[in-house]
């Protein structure tokens, strides 16, 4: 099992909306570009080995304390077919403006074969870290005005 454990599936980033930034107190939405099952070809003991990693889980860990976790890697709001900023089964929520650290982690299980035997299960399940990601997180004050504040300054809430 040690050897086998130098197999590693490959990690790509993963996909925020809004890009690097959130709005206090509305969603933002994570995408994990991992979302399928990887073969990863090598060798043991000088015969060919593969090990067969499974996508089972999917979380985001906020350095504020939010947590998402979901057992799929989430779609864009756009492939959803949902308006900016609606919630999402894999979305974070910040509750105060500042900078955070979003942490996402894919977990895998796994299944090995040697020399072209059958496959066999590894137990337990792996998580394997993605590159963390810094979210700027602002306020929004929203104006009601009457008409067009660039051609009546002096309009109400202008």
């Amino acid at each position: 099992m040690r050897d086998i454990a130098s197999f590693r599936p490959a990690i790509e980033g993963d996909v925020m909306e809004p890009d690097g930034w959130a709005v206090v107190g509305l969603p933002a939405n994570f995408v994990s570009s991992v979302s399928g099952t990887q073969l990863v070809a090598g060798s043991l003991l000088g015969r060919p080995a593969e090990v067969r990693f499974t996508p089972v889980g999917y979380a985001w860990a906020s350095s504020d304390g939010g947590l998402v976790t979901s057992a799929g890697p989430g779609a864009t709001w756009t492939e959803l077919g949902l308006r900016e900023f609606t919630a999402t089964d894999t979305s974070l929520v910040f509750a105060e403006r500042g900078t955070f650290e979003v942490q996402p982690t894919v977990t895998f299980e796994a299944e090995y074969r040697f020399d072209g035997s059958v496959w066999r299960s590894i137990a337990g399940t792996l998580d394997v870290p993605i590159q963390p990601r810094t979210v700027v997180v602002g306020a929004v004050d929203t104006v009601l005005v009457v008409g067009d504040c660039g051609a009546r300054p002096d309009g109400p809430g202008c």
